[in-house]
C-alpha cells in the first residue's frame, strides 16, 4: 500500500483521535476523576482507536463505557494487544510504521 493511500486510510482514525483529544482537554476536566477503571474510559477509547482502528476501537470503548457504572468493581483494564504495523505520534495521531 502506498504511503499516501495509507494516510488516506488512516484519516478516519485520526479524526476520531482529534475529537477524543479535544473532549479530554475541554469536557473531561469538568467532571474530574469519575471513571472506576484505569485508564479512564476516554483514554481507553483513545488508545483502542489508535491501535485497533475506528470500528473496533469504538466498539471496545462502548463496551468499556457500559461496564463503567456506580456498582462496577473497577480496576485496571488494558486494551487488547495492538497491531504492530502502526505507530503513534506524541500528539496521538496514527502513522504507518516505516518498513525495515
Amino acid at each position: 500500500m502506498s504511503r499516501s493511500l495509507l494516510r488516506l486510510w488512516l484519516l478516519p482514525r485520526n479524526i476520531c483521535v482529534a475529537i477524543l483529544v479535544a473532549y479530554r482537554a475541554v469536557v473531561s476536566p469538568l467532571y474530574g476523576d469519575v471513571c472506576r477503571y484505569y485508564p479512564s474510559c476516554s483514554s481507553y477509547t483513545l488508545q483502542a482507536i489508535q491501535q485497533h482502528g475506528v470500528v473496533r476501537g469504538i466498539w471496545l470503548g462502548a463496551r468499556r463505557i457500559i461496564r463503567c457504572h456506580p456498582w462496577a468493581a473497577g480496576g485496571v483494564d488494558d486494551i487488547p494487544e495492538p497491531h504492530a504495523r502502526l505507530a503513534t505520534t506524541r500528539a496521538g495521531f496514527v502513522l504507518a510504521r516505516k518498513e525495515q
